[in-house]
């Protein structure tokens, strides 16, 4: 189990819910801290029923469709504290995406790559701004911690990519240094 296990059986300990309120309230108020999509969540749902976790039934409201409502087990009660406990010890590998491209960043002209550089930096100040303008959940320390540990880390990516954009204006380019020892024969 990971994280979005985690997320959909904290959600299910709250109340039962069917699959449009939870993905509904998913998007509305926990964009923020992921990313999971529908098709994502009613497969984790579906895995968590086939292990036992959740417990799904029919309800059918006038005439509309009949809906899945999915509850948590007492084995998926177990299983939510067990899993919480290994998040919140666990420190969490940190891989961006982003680092695949700069380890090849040497591969564009040196003006095309500070360019695209100073482009994710704009990208990165508008999540900041965006997370910035979020509701302070003072009545959910859970949630506010959270979004701030979310800022922290937008703000480190901030100063690095800052200095990486200095670093890369104020170093020789390695191109012309290469046409220069080329040019005196060495």
């Amino acid at each position: 189990m990971d994280e979005r296990a985690l997320l959909l059986l904290g959600m299910l300990r709250a109340q039962s819910q069917h699959g449009y309120q939870i993905n509904e309230f998913i998007e509305r108020n926990l964009s923020r801290v992921t990313d999971m999509k529908k098709p994502t969540a009613y497969a984790i749902l579906d895995r968590l029923a086939r292990d036992g976790y959740v417990r799904v039934h029919s309800e059918q409201e006038g005439n509309r469709p009949p809906r899945k409502v999915y509850s948590i087990t007492d084995q998926g009660e177990r299983a939510f504290e067990e899993l919480l406990r290994k998040t919140l010890a666990r420190a969490d590998r940190f891989f961006a995406p982003g680092d695949i491209g700069l380890m090849f960043l040497t591969q564009l002209p040196r003006a095309e790559a500070v360019t695209l550089l100073e482009q994710r930096l704009a990208d990165l100040d508008g999540q900041r701004a965006s997370y910035e303008r979020a509701p302070r959940h003072d009545y959910d320390l859970g949630a506010r911690l959270a979004i701030e540990r979310i800022l922290l880390h937008l703000e480190t990516e901030r100063g690095w990519l800052t200095d990486a954009i200095t670093m890369l204006r104020e170093t020789p380019d390695a191109e012309k240094k290469h046409a220069h020892t080329r040019q005196r024969g060495d």
